[in-house]
Formats: C-alpha cells, structure tokens, sequence
C-alpha cells in the first residue's frame, strides 16, 4: 500500500534563474525576437524561442512554477524527474480543464523545453559536492527542460474523454518531464528560494507573481530585510514592456498592493529623489 506524502507548502526554485528576465508579463509586448538584458558592460543574458515558436509568457510562469512544486511534493527526486496527470496539473493552477487548457499546456511544456536560454556571465552555477563555495557566473546555454514525454491515457482511463470529442489530439493524457542539468544542479547545491504556493496562488497578476519570484531570489542576499532598486534597471529585469516611469509606476502600483496584501511584503513602493526613481521593498 502506497503512502502519499503530505501536501508541500513551500516551492523550491533555482535563485540564480529567479534573478534574471525570463517570462514575458505583457501579453500586449510583441513575441517575436528574443529577449536580451545586460546588466552591465560585457555580460548579457538572452531568451531565445525556436524558430516559429514565441517567447514564453504570463501562462508559462505558473508553469514553471507549478512544476517546482510538482518536484518538491515528490520529494525533490535527485534525477529531476517530474511526473503528472495534465487534468491534475491544470485544477492545480486553478484552471479549467477542457481541448484549449489542454492545448496550452502541451504547447507551454514544449516551449519550456525548445526556449534556449544564453548565460554571458550573468547565470550563476553552484557546485552540488561544495555546498559551501558560492555559485559563480558562468557562460553557458540551457533550456529550462531536457525532456518532455507526454503518453496518451489507457482507454479504460479515457472516460472524460467524451466529454470532448473535438480535442482528440489535445486530449488528457500523463506528462514526465525533467529539470535541465543546470537547474538541478543548483537545486542540489542549496542555491535556491523559496515561496509559498498558497501565497503564490492568491497574487492575481502576473507582474505580482514575478515580482514574488524575483524578491524571493534576492531576499537571502539583503541586509536587514530591505532593499532598493532603481526602477528602470528593476523594470529591465522583471522585464517590463513600459519605459516611462509613469507608466513602470503605474504598472507597479497594484502589484505592490497585491504582496502588501498576501504578507509577501510589509512595504512595497516608488519613491523619486531629485530626477531619479527608485523602488523599495521591506519584508
């Protein structure tokens, strides 16, 4: 008789990649080309799609993040290894399961594993046997999974099937897909953030729930649980669409209010001094 293991609060995720732009948070941005940030002179980090395909969305970082969780329940298997019913996964992020969810998410799982990732000094890699040596940057490329299997469902587990004849080629089926080697190694090594799930779930925006994933990677590095950004530089690596700063404020403010909201954050705001604006968290 099986055992199931009790429910995991808490999602595991690799910090190095929690720093650097990756998801798109304005589904209005245009999806073609790739996504590049340089941080400063001679390093870069670019987002690159496969060919026809586009960059990864607001629909792939709950993804992503569901998949973290995904992995930590299973008691963070060593291989990477994840495990899943679509149906299953899909109620797990709060969303309906029908032909078009279905559809997302095997195109979503796809992306994750055909979008290349390019490191110029700007991802860093820890050393699993050396917990104690701090991860450096390094050059590299990766993608965020080395391999999706999706299997159709045995017939006599097709019983819902019916319900949507129209969807036969995006019917429920059973996902495994691993983590990428660079990913799992710094899952190993302990160069990770942590966030609740619960609280993950209840941030209603996307820019709310990237700014959770970004402030739970930088948290562990901060003085005195508070730190200051300047805001185009913040905006850069969130990343955000906008350039004005009235329109970054805008954009902020009610995801500000969302954290402040959930407890993520006690202070979350824009402030200018002389002709420069910053933003500032407490936790």
């Amino acid at each position: 008789m099986s055992v199931r293991r009790p429910a995991t609060r808490l999602v595991t995720l690799d910090r190095a990649l929690e720093r650097l732009p990756l998801f798109r948070l304005s589904d209005s941005a245009a999806d073609e080309g790739a996504l590049q940030w340089v941080p400063e002179p001679g390093l870069r980090w670019r987002v690159l799609p496969a060919p026809g395909d586009r960059l990864p969305g607001t629909f792939d970082q709950d993804v992503w993040v569901g998949l973290l969780h995904r992995w930590a329940e299973a008691g963070r298997p060593d291989d990477g290894a994840i495990t899943f019913r679509l149906h299953a996964f899909l109620r797990s992020l709060g969303r309906k399961a029908d032909g078009r969810t279905y559809e997302q998410l095997r195109a979503s799982l796809a992306r994750l594993e055909r979008t290349t990732l390019e490191s110029i000094g700007t991802y860093r890699a820890a050393t699993p046997d050396a917990p104690g040596v701090p991860a450096a940057p390094v050059d590299t490329s990766f993608t965020l999974l080395a391999s999706v299997v999706i299997e159709r469902r045995r017939q006599e587990d097709q019983d819902q099937l019916a319900l949507f004849p129209a969807f036969t080629a995006n019917e429920p089926g059973d996902a495994r897909v691993i983590l990428a080697p660079p990913v799992r190694a710094n899952l190993a090594a302990g160069f990770v953030a942590e966030l609740s799930w619960a609280s993950y779930q209840k941030l209603g925006s996307p820019v709310a729930r990237r700014l959770y994933r970004l402030l739970a990677a930088l948290g562990p590095e901060l003085p005195g649980r508070a730190g200051r950004w300047p805001l185009e530089q913040w905006a850069e690596q969130l990343p955000l669409a906008q350039r004005y700063p009235s329109h970054l404020q805008r954009v902020l403010q009610p995801a500000h209010e969302m954290l402040i909201a959930a407890g993520v954050v006690r202070t979350a705001a824009v402030v200018q001094e002389g002709r420069e604006r910053w933003v500032e968290y407490a936790w």
